[in-house]
């Protein structure tokens, strides 16, 4: 049996994913901006041999262009948020193995400044951070950065391509190995000749250079991307070492690892370059009844509105404000989730569904495993049969959520040996894949020692 890796999949904010839950006693979200929350979250994981702790993050507001924002400031839907980059330095002190992995778009800074606050982090970790490379959905966050709009989305993943770009002439060709040397005798703590500018000119981007931080543990950070649609298969099959998916079933999932793999492979890579981590909500219990209760128990504090939101499905008056709860669905006119909506009409062939009902199914499209541990290792073996090689671990509460995995969970699957024993040593990327650089079959790989001079 082959080990699964395990992240965290957190946000920096109130409400990540499963809304309405801030409100449970037993849960500590609420007090995201307290820095020891996260601290302890984060010693919890390595307690737990997490391999690392994902931090999810946006840059606006869900929801349609002028609308009303009354149910995310009410639910928290990742509104008060903060930068989880900022956070990093606090955890990467207070960890030593952990992998700390953290979402930017290419919207919202400039890749100079981003390759440098990058390779700073990946010092201060020693080598333990990892990027999820994002080009933003929201139109609120397009208009927060100037635009007009969003930008469309095939062409967004064209500019993340010069965005990638650039940061990938900056962490690995700005400096040669070798420049920086220290020496006290002669006085020379870095060889000028073997660092470089990068004059990047394009599209979108004029950037001279050189990088500014010599080369961190890892160079690239271990590189995540989370995009499912055709352009966003490509990019991750060119570009990602782990892709986070989100798919309903095993044979699902199979579908899409093999398409990404098979255009891994016709990128030059080879298939088993990029690792994939299916997004999972757990609830375990002594038996299959207990469990079933201690679902029931959570559902109660779910927000229908927080998730109806958070979709964007477009179930909303023409003001933009939430339609009442009791509506039914088929007096429910929009243009944008139609099929899910006339899925849930279906799906509940003896009467007509409301609002609060859609609300309900939405909180469900991330697949839940639901049973004792050893049910859920039986669930995650058939997953693993499908090509993942890892978890996205949802939580219901922070810190809870994955105290349980760690009490209840991780000894079963160590005995089944799907979980891991001890840490491996080095990076990340060591940990993952056993090297710290990324490998030669990488398109960042083509610009070590391309600005050298011949």
């Amino acid at each position: 049996m082959t080990e699964l890796l395990f992240n965290a999949f957190i946000m920096n904010t109130v409400s990540h994913i499963q809304h309405g839950l801030w409100r449970h006693p037993a849960a500590r979200q609420a007090d995201f901006d307290d820095v020891q929350v996260w601290i302890d979250l984060v010693r919890t994981l390595e307690s737990g041999l997490f391999d690392a702790a994902f931090f999810a993050d946006v840059v606006g507001l869900y929801g349609p262009v002028n609308g009303d924002y009354e149910v995310n400031a009410r639910e928290g839907l990742q509104i008060p948020s903060h930068d989880p980059s900022v956070l990093m330095s606090a955890l990467a002190v207070n960890t030593e193995h952990l992998g700390l992995a953290f979402t930017s778009s290419v919207l919202q800074a400039h890749p100079f400044e981003f390759a440098r606050r990058a390779s700073t982090l990946d010092h201060i970790s020693k080598g333990r951070i990892a990027w999820n490379i994002v080009t933003s959905t929201q139109e609120n966050a397009a208009r927060n950065f100037g635009l007009d709009r969003l930008t469309a989305h095939d062409e967004r993943y064209e500019w993340a391509d010069e965005y990638l770009d650039v940061v990938f002439k900056l962490w690995e060709g700005s400096w040669d190995e070798g420049a920086l040397l220290k020496d006290r005798q002669r006085g020379v703590f870095s060889d000028y000749t073997k660092i470089h500018k990068i004059h990047h000119v394009g599209k979108r981007y004029r950037v001279e250079g050189p990088h500014l931080p010599a080369p961190s543990p890892q160079r690239t950070p271990l590189l995540f991307q989370a995009g499912s649609s055709p352009a966003g298969r490509a990019f991750a099959a060119r570009n990602a070492e782990a892709q986070f998916i989100s798919t309903p079933n095993p044979a699902a999932a199979a579908e899409l690892i093999a398409d990404t793999r098979r255009l891994a492979e016709a990128a030059g890579r080879h298939s088993d370059d990029i690792k994939f981590f299916q997004g999972f909500v757990l609830v375990t219990g002594s038996t299959e009844e207990e469990a079933r209760r201690n679902e029931a128990d959570l559902e109660r504090y779910i927000s229908p509105d927080g998730f109806l939101a958070h979709a964007n499905l477009g179930v909303s008056q023409d003001d933009g404000r939430p339609l009442p709860p009791d509506t039914l669905l088929a007096d429910v006119k929009t243009n944008g989730g139609r099929s899910h909506i006339e899925w849930m009409r279906k799906s509940v062939p003896d009467r007509e569904p409301t609002v609060a009902d859609l609300g309900r199914l939405t909180s469900r499209r991330h697949a839940r495993l639901v049973g004792t541990p050893e049910q859920i290792a039986d669930q995650l073996v058939v997953w693993q049969q499908a090509g993942i090689d890892g978890v996205n671990l949802i939580n219901w509460m922070i810190p809870g959520s994955y105290e349980e995995f760690s009490r209840h969970l991780l000894p079963v699957l160590q005995k089944r040996g799907l979980a891991k024993h001890e840490y491996a040593k080095g990076t990340l990327r060591a940990k993952l894949f056993g090297h710290d650089r990324l490998n030669d079959r990488h398109p960042a790989a083509r610009y070590r020692g391309y600005f050298t001079p011949r």
